[in-house]
């Protein structure tokens, strides 16, 4: 499905347009998206590792017209592309967004105004709180890290990871 984004769409000057996409992505996003947050080693940080939250997309190569769509729309976050090198004949790209303050103040207010429908929405709940402890730096203490450890064991499905 091909989708065209105009200034008209994202300025709301067409409202049902505006609406059309926003649960276009957020369908995309119940099936193909996640909200992650990962603990990644770092030697140079005071506690060792580094929490890393993300929202990423992927897509494989047929589809990349859609990531950059919903990266224009968004206005932030860059593809990546994951070569593959097994049986499969296309390449994956990944809509990723990093960023803490586009985190913040794009993603989700995005996902707070258009509602996921599947158990995504319970990720994105517990990636949203991480987020506002991270905006208000009380990762940077003990307490704080500690409570989004708990947090992101609950996430992706309740892997159990620390």
């Amino acid at each position: 499905m091909a989708l065209i984004l105009s200034k008209k769409v994202i300025g709301a000057d067409n409202q049902q347009e505006r609406l059309k996409i926003a649960n276009w992505i957020c369908g995309f996003v119940d099936g193909e998206g996640c909200f992650s947050v990962s603990v990644i080693k770092n030697k140079t940080t005071k506690f060792g590792n580094q929490i890393f939250p993300e929202f990423v997309i992927t897509q494989g190569a047929k589809s990349l017209t859609a990531l950059e769509e919903i990266k224009n729309f968004f206005g932030c976050g860059r593809i990546f592309i994951n070569k593959r090198y097994d049986n499969h004949n296309e390449n994956l790209y990944r809509y990723c967004v990093r960023c803490l303050s586009d985190l913040e103040n794009k993603i989700i207010p995005f996902f707070l105004e258009n509602k996921l429908r599947t158990f995504k929405k319970k990720d994105f709940i517990i990636f949203k709180k991480v987020i506002k402890i991270m905006s208000s730096k009380k990762h940077l203490n003990k307490s704080g890290r500690n409570k989004i450890l708990r947090l992101i064991s609950k996430m992706n499905r309740r892997k159990k990871r620390f």
